[in-house]
Formats: structure tokens, C-alpha cells, sequence
């Protein structure tokens, strides 16, 4: 039994229940709610505090920052940029600093086969407290953020700042 090539030629063309016409309004577009003051102090520390994950892990703080940056940098400008600058400042100072102190006991080391390095210890000791250092001070800063303030960090923040609004 043959079916007429009319009837094939309207199947065709028909189009199914399951298409929405061109004319169809499509889905509004998702706009996340900006976030309130308390929940900014709240993101803000916690992006200044995500230098403490390197005591657990060594280098995962600056992810985190950069996570929380990425998450929150449409919905407030403050948490951006907290984050934005946590993140550069644990790779200077954490990253930077420990490449740095490795490299300062390295040194150390192998010149104190010449006895040159023991004069060198002191340096490499006092090198040694870097990372502490910026443990303390990105501590403060997750203090500051807390309270509302708006912190910065020395040499790192006027220059994460330019950037965010240079965007």
C-alpha cells in the first residue's frame, strides 16, 4: 500500500508540538541579587583568610581568593576586590617569599662550604619569617574587611584597584 507524496510532503513540513515559534518570548536572563552588607564583610574576610588554607595545604590560598573573586566579582565591587587583591598578595608574599627563602637557604648552604654561609645564616633566618609575616598581615586584612572597612595592601592594592577599574 503506497502513501501518496502529498502526505509525505506534509509530514515533512510540519513541525513538532515541542518547537516554539521564532515569535516566542525565550527566558528571562539570570541577574544574581547583589549581596548585602553583612554578607560583603563576611566574603571579604573570608577572601583575606583564604591565606590560612596555605598553612594546610602550602599553595591552595591563592585559588580560593580567585575562586571567591570569580563568584562574587558581579554581585559587589567590594568582595572583588578584596579577593581580587588577597590573591595577588599571597602570590607575592606567599608564593614569592617562599621561592625566596628556598633560595636564600639554598644559597646559605652551598656557601657555607667557603664559610662565607655562616655569616649568611642570620639573613636566611630572618628571610625565613616572610610567609609568617604575611600570614599575620592577611590576617589583619580579613580583620579589617570584617568590620567594613575598606582595606589595602601595601604596594598591592592601589595596583589591584587600577585594575579593577580599568575593566
Amino acid at each position: 500500500m503506497a502513501v501518496p507524496e502529498e502526505e509525505i510532503m506534509a509530514k515533512a513540513s510540519a513541525k513538532p508540538a515541542s518547537v516554539k515559534p521564532a515569535s516566542a518570548k525565550s527566558d528571562p536572563v539570570y541577574t544574581p541579587a547583589p549581596l548585602t552588607s553583612s554578607d560583603e564583610r563576611t566574603w571579604a574576610m573570608l577572601g583575606h583568610l583564604s591565606i590560612l588554607v596555605n598553612l594546610v595545604s602550602g599553595i591552595l590560598g591563592p585559588i580560593v581568593a580567585l575562586v571567591i573573586y570569580a563568584v562574587f566579582k558581579d554581585r559587589s565591587r567590594y568582595v572583588a576586590y578584596q579577593s581580587l587583591q588577597s590573591f595577588v598578595f599571597q602570590l607575592v608574599w606567599w608564593i614569592g617569599g617562599g621561592a625566596l627563602v628556598g633560595l636564600a637557604w639554598a644559597v646559605t648552604g652551598v656557601l657555607s662550604a667557603v664559610l662565607i654561609g655562616l655569616c649568611l645564616i642570620p639573613f636566611a633566618c630572618i628571610f625565613s619569617f616572610l610567609p609568617v609575616a604575611a600570614l599575620v598581615y592577611g590576617v589583619y586584612g580579613g580583620i579589617e574587611a570584617s568590620q567594613g572597612r575598606d582595606f589595602k595592601y601595601w604596594l598591592i592594592g592601589d595596583w589591584v584597584r587600577g585594575t579593577l577599574v580599568g575593566e
